[in-house]
């Protein structure tokens, strides 16, 4: 990977390039004026939107894909090793990175800004964009989510000719200068490929066991991260958490502890979990001599990210849509905690779609004891992703547990099933809130009912 300089590279093929953290890449390469193609099992929002920077889509995944004279391939992780692609790419002898290899290669020629964190760190991200932005530091970012677009529909100028393009919500911002904000994921340990020089660490929790095995794992890859920060650089944690504070001993790094920052913070987005993510924005924007009373004035004018929160639309009755991507039991409950803030009256039905089996099996009487502000909860199948289905677990193993505490919990075997429900239910009328809820397509069902 250190041989490989992505300045000079002028032609590149990325395989899975409509997911949400490589995309940005292709979209950063593509801006630079660099022959951009790439494929994917299926099309999206995000491929039509590379396809706006005359990036050459696939859809489906084949050798004949990319020619011989493509001078670098990037490749999600979601892949398994016998794509064809990856196969032929490496019997080309083409250089290959992952997008996280890919990721660190940037991170290194930059002032990078990383966010880390079991939950938060996508919006926590997107608060410090907004705050950079607006304070006219320039930073490149990537997030993963997308955009407010009156963020990101500034149009760039390509080198290869005078073509303006505007992409509208984005995962990725292409600033002038050196400083570069991204979400730094902790799944396979992924993020210690960054050279953070400021990096927070939004929460620490019980995810991605599939490959982590235990939480003391998870805290041994957030320890790693934490050591490449260097002595001229920053830590953002909550010292108020003894596992956080402990993981900070022998850091040669300044740490600052985000809890003690005024709670005097006024947003768009309701819930205290977003306050919390506030404080940490507020905490590096002070790093980067952002004056406090202009950071929060930005601050207030964040209005979300796509599948957080988002409001959708109504039915014909008057019922409002909202979906959520909060997929981890401490998700699901500050995510509801923040709808019954905003909704105090208001019936709520969560709509929600368990993501992978091994997280809704190690995680079973977490998801149980999540929905305690919902009124009414719908179970879909469980999204299945990168995993094969697994004995012994189903969402109708979750539903029978969510049944033992209380009483209006539905199970449907499909989405059809679902939005039929959902659409001649007479119990749901006019004002109450429906949340699709999960990391998967649930979203789907809420933008049909929206339309209907």
């Amino acid at each position: 990977m250190s041989k490989i300089n992505l300045n000079k590279i002028k032609k590149i093929h990325f395989i899975g390039i409509g997911g949400i953290g490589i995309s940005a890449i292709a979209k950063m390469m593509a801006l630079e004026g660099k022959e951009v193609s790439g494929s994917d099992a299926s099309e999206n929002k995000i491929t039509d939107q590379l396809k706006k920077l005359r990036v050459i889509i696939h859809i489906g995944h084949s050798e004949k894909n990319f020619d011989s004279d493509v001078e670098l391939v990037i490749y999600t992780i979601a892949i398994t090793k016998d794509n064809p692609e990856l196969k032929k790419a490496r019997r080309l002898k083409i250089p290959i990175l992952s997008y996280p290899q890919a990721l660190g290669a940037l991170s290194k020629d930059h002032y990078t800004v990383a966010i880390s964190g079991t939950h938060g760190k996508t919006t926590t991200t997107a608060m410090i964009a907004k705050i950079c932005i607006d304070a006219g530091l320039e930073p490149t970012v990537i997030v993963g989510s997308l955009l407010d677009p009156h963020t990101t529909t500034n149009k760039v100028r390509t080198t290869k000719g005078s073509h303006l393009f505007s992409v509208g919500a984005s995962n990725f911002i292409a600033g002038k200068s050196n400083l570069f904000i991204v979400e730094a994921c902790e799944y396979r340990e992924s993020f210690l490929n960054l050279y953070p020089r400021i990096l927070a660490i939004t929460n620490i929790d019980n995810d991605h066991l599939d490959y982590y095995k235990t939480v003391g794992n998870i805290y041994k890859a957030f320890k790693k991260i934490a050591r490449k920060i260097p002595s001229t650089g920053y830590l953002i944690c909550n010292l108020s958490n003894k596992e956080i504070r402990r993981l900070t001993k022998g850091l040669n790094c300044h740490i600052i502890d985000y809890s003690l920052q005024p709670e005097n913070i006024t947003l768009k987005v309701p819930g205290q979990h977003n306050r919390e993510n506030a404080k940490i924005a507020l905490a590096i924007a002070e790093i980067l001599k952002v004056e406090r009373s202009r950071a929060k004035k930005y601050l207030k004018g964040f209005s979300g990210t796509w599948r957080r929160f988002e409001y959708k639309g109504k039915t014909k009755t008057g019922t409002h849509i909202y979906d959520d991507y909060a997929h981890h039991p401490t998700e699901i409950k500050a995510s509801l905690s923040a709808f019954r803030e905003r909704f105090p009256r208001h019936k709520i039905t969560v709509v929600f779609q368990p993501h992978l089996f091994s997280r809704t099996k190690a995680l079973l009487n977490d998801f149980a004891d999540s929905f305690n502000d919902a009124d009414k909860i719908i179970l879909a199948p469980i999204y299945a992703a990168r995993e094969k289905p697994s004995k012994g677990i189903s969402s109708k193993i979750l539903f029978k547990k969510l049944k033992k505490k209380k009483n209006n919990v539905l199970f449907f075997e499909n989405f059809e099933k679902i939005e039929k429900y959902l659409k001649l239910n007479p119990h749901i009328s006019k004002n109450d809130i429906i949340i699709t809820m999960g990391a998967g397509d649930i979203y789907k069902i809420g933008e049909a009912l929206a339309r209907s």
